[in-house]
């Protein structure tokens, strides 16, 4: 089986392709962002690569069909998965109430955690008190900044907010800020790829990223769904997360536990139909 990564440009020219989505009978045509690391960014070779760039071929794989990727701004995803550029979305979108109102969504497929990276060796901390009038450096304008300037007052931490996240984890390692905030993924990656720092306490958010679709395709949703909660259990998205993240995942956290039904609990468009988890499609 061939699986075609077609990497448009990400100034958007990936949404001025043609209104049919679907590559072929059984095929599928979807899209990411292709910048941000490290679910998607651009290789040495010019295309794409990363956990969810894998997560599409895995998905391919598992039902024997082709499935197109194209990368192109975020957002500009949405809208054009709308419009049926695309079949649905490979990139990682956190499900929200607004969002479920126009959306159907998979089950979760990842946590969307926020955590810190501290300099190597740094003594152990797993709760959020542990980091009271410590100097953090964060991504200027994040969610994470909002999230450590919200909370400044009752945990005494000094924010330092920086351009990039780049530049808000070398402040770690240069004894310019004791700790950085970002996603769990993005500070995984942060920790992967810089032997000075390493993850340290991972604070729950209590909402997920999961793959959504136009509200008029509940069948391809919960194909998807059901190829998710086969790669939960049989392995593959562990090994993708220890691949990506350098992370073995916990027991009972999302990327390894299927969701009863089809979709997020809580949210419009779950649907509590009773099945089987299998890996026969």
């Amino acid at each position: 089986m061939k699986i075609q990564f077609l990497v448009a440009s990400l100034m958007g020219a990936a949404l001025g392709i043609g209104a049919s989505a679907s590559l072929a009978q059984d095929g599928y045509k979807v899209a990411l962002d292709g910048t941000f690391a490290p679910h998607a960014m651009p290789n040495l070779s010019g295309e794409v690569e990363g956990f969810n760039v894998d997560l599409a071929k895995a998905i391919g794989e598992k039902l024997g069909v082709p499935i197109q990727v194209d990368a192109a701004q975020f957002s500009g995803l949405i809208p054009a998965m709308q419009a049926g550029t695309y079949d649905f979305l490979v990139a990682p979108v956190t499900v929200n109430e607004e969002r479920s109102e126009n959306m159907l969504f998979t089950e979760g497929f990842m946590d969307t955690n926020f955590a810190f990276v501290v300099p190597k060796g740094a003594p152990k901390r797993d709760k959020l008190e542990d980091f009271k009038g410590l100097s953090i450096a964060v991504n200027k304008g994040s969610a994470y900044e909002s999230f450590l300037n919200d909370n400044a007052a009752e945990y005494g931490w000094t924010v330092t907010a920086y351009g990039t996240q780049t530049d808000a984890v070398e402040a770690v390692v240069t004894g310019r800020a004791d700790a950085n905030l970002a996603g769990a993924t993005v500070a995984a990656w942060a920790a992967k790829q810089n032997p000075r720092v390493e993850l340290s306490y991972e604070y729950p958010t209590g909402l997920v990223w999961a793959l959504p679709f136009r509200k008029d395709d509940a069948a391809t949703r919960d194909k998807i769904d059901a190829v998710l909660e086969c790669m939960k259990t049989d392995g593959t998205m562990a090994k993708l997360s220890e691949k990506w993240f350098g992370v073995t995942p916990a027991a009972g956290t999302t990327i390894v536990t299927p969701t009863p039904g089809y979709g997020v609990p809580g949210f419009e468009g779950y649907e509590d139909t009773p099945h089987e988890v299998t890996c026969t499609f």
